[in-house]
């Protein structure tokens, strides 16, 4: 059984001691491993983000929070082991919250904290940097649902 997805809180102070960037590393990929599976039904061509030289999918299921707020959970998979970490760290961020929690989420700020844009290789922040803009952009038409 997957454990539960990590918030992003608790990703920082992880972060915080692990000095090493291999360690760090590692970490991204132990993150990636506890995304439950993706569902075959998901890896759709309308759930592929676009920009990313690896494959990665993003799927969104949206409910209603106990107080009518719609709420925007994600799954998602890709195939090389450090996306699927980043793909965790972003999930932390931004799973399991409203739209406007989301929109006012700075990605930038938090990838800048933990280091990892300094480390990404240039096609790898430019398929974060994809995969951010599709969760906000699913939070956008999310507000213009309600």
């Amino acid at each position: 059984m997957a454990q539960a997805l990590r918030q992003i809180e608790d990703i920082t102070e992880d972060f915080q001691f692990i000095d090493d960037w291999e360690d760090r590393y590692r970490y991204v990929i132990e993150l990636g491993r506890s995304l439950p599976p993706l569902a075959d039904e998901d890896r759709s061509p309308d759930n592929k983000v676009q920009g990313c030289v690896s494959q990665v999918w993003l799927a969104r299921h949206l409910s209603t929070g106990s107080d009518g707020t719609p709420i925007l959970t994600y799954t998602g998979d890709s195939d090389a082991h450090i996306v699927r970490g980043l793909i965790a760290i972003l999930f932390g961020l931004y799973s399991g919250k409203s739209p406007r929690t989301i929109l006012d989420a700075d990605a930038q700020a938090i990838f800048n904290d933990l280091g990892l844009e300094e480390h990404l290789t240039p096609q790898r922040s430019n398929g974060l940097h994809a995969m951010v803009e599709r969760i906000r952009g699913d939070a956008a038409d999310a507000l213009n649902l309600v």
